[in-house]
């Protein structure tokens, strides 16, 4: 089994629950994955900033198969330039039919770890190629 057929897994489960269980209960099945199965990262990016959010997802992306995805910071943010998404590539290169809503699980799953690590997300594009950005979240001061 090759690395990338784990996308295989996870574009079944996304369809699984979303036949299933709908919309709604897909978009919980993400966030929950985000502050439960992601709770590690989520203190890693709280604990270590935006070096460490930089860290790893450069990381995570020198080890994806296939794919041309760019990690910076600059101008107090992160971002994550997908050019060629690894899982998409994967997915259409093995004739697989893919969840119409499969790219809205990175905004999800980012947005809750973003939340928990005290940072925002934002996600623009899909299908394929994206940018995503991970800044510090800005608090309010009241007068």
């Amino acid at each position: 089994m090759a690395a990338g057929d784990f996308y295989f897994a996870i574009n079944a489960t996304f369809r699984f629950i979303l036949e299933r269980y709908g919309e709604d209960a897909l978009i919980d099945y993400w966030r929950a994955m985000g502050a439960e199965y992601y709770a590690p990262v989520v203190a890693r990016f709280r604990s270590g900033g935006l070096d460490e959010v930089e860290r790893y997802w450069r990381d995570f992306f020198q080890t994806e198969p296939g794919g041309v995805v760019i990690v910076s910071q600059r101008d107090g943010r992160v971002d994550i330039e997908v050019r060629d998404c690894p899982a998409i590539r994967w997915l259409k290169t093995h004739h697989r039919e893919i969840v119409p809503n499969y790219c809205q699980h990175c905004h999800h799953v980012s947005t809750s770890i973003a939340e928990g690590a005290g940072l925002n997300f934002a996600l623009e594009g899909g299908g394929g190629a994206c940018h995503q950005t991970f800044r510090a979240a800005h608090k309010e001061v009241h007068a």
